[in-house]
């Protein structure tokens, strides 16, 4: 490798769209290996580092964990494991997505349940009153649904 083709880990960063603390994070917990040191200290990466933390980008950005990328990263490192290791990991993976779709879309349910409900029966009350306030204070999460009087109806407060 000659010095041409070595770059600081400030390009590499720029050339992945990942950050120094990332790559030097990725070194730490030995995703990526840690490049040689120039005569002054600082530390140099190569096409491999390159093409490695991009893999490891990519992969973050489709959301597959550390440990996944860490068995990815050993399948590209064997080459003759078979491919089926690789479709595993990724279906896997691809039922934590569905599960996690599940349970956003649940939130977005209950989510517009509560903007509808301020939307329909709001008269503009206090905060005091709102039920969307009550509901998130509730302990145990509240029942996710909110009465049919809607955010902000009068609740009957005890007087003091």
């Amino acid at each position: 490798m000659t010095l041409s083709t070595l770059r600081s880990i400030g390009v590499l960063a720029q050339q992945t769209g990942c950050s120094v603390p990332t790559i030097r994070y990725y070194e730490e917990i030995a995703l990526l290996p840690a490049g040689p040191r120039t005569e002054g200290g600082r530390r140099v990466y190569g096409d491999a580092a390159v093409r490695r933390l991009t893999f490891i980008r990519r992969c973050r950005d489709f959301g597959f964990s550390i440990d996944q990328v860490r068995e990815l990263i050993g399948l590209v490192d064997e080459p003759q494991r078979p491919c089926v290791e690789v479709r595993d990991i990724a279906a896997t993976h691809l039922t934590q997505v569905r599960a996690k779709l599940a349970e956003l879309q649940a939130l977005e349910r209950s989510m517009a349940a509560f903007v509808c409900s301020c939307d329909t029966a709001c008269a503009g009350g206090p905060a005091l009153d709102c039920t969307i306030l009550e509901e998130l204070a509730e302990p145990g999460g509240g029942s996710g649904v909110l009465p049919a009087s809607g955010c902000c109806a009068p609740a009957e407060r005890p007087s003091t």
